[in-house]
């Protein structure tokens, strides 16, 4: 399994918005492809700055091309982003998960 963070910052006044959008926008849009086995929308106040990072699994690269594209480590946004975000990161982090389940609580 691969795991796919983005991180991105906004200013703290944008913050709850910013985050009630990729709720609505983003994780859907990881989701309508059909092997992506999870998304998640993290958040941290940092100063004058809130960090946000989706976190995203993936069986294989080969699935992440299917939402990213064939230079699947190259972001992907939204015509919302540049509204909110201090910067535009170029890239995705992949990284290889082992272990493959949640344990207590079903997360949903």
């Amino acid at each position: 399994m691969i795991a796919r963070l983005w991180t991105g910052y906004v200013p703290n006044e944008k913050a709850e918005e910013y985050v009630r959008l990729m709720g609505e926008i983003a994780i859907p849009d990881y989701k309508r492809i059909s092997s992506n086995r999870g998304a998640f929308c993290l958040h941290r106040q940092l100063g004058p700055a809130t960090m946000v990072t989706m976190l995203t699994f993936w069986p294989d690269i080969e699935a992440i091309k299917q939402f990213a594209g064939e230079v699947y480590d190259t972001a992907k946004y939204y015509d919302f982003d540049r509204d909110f975000l201090l910067q535009i990161p170029e890239k995705a982090e992949h990284f290889e998960v082992i272990g493959n389940e949640f344990y207590g609580d079903a997360i949903t």
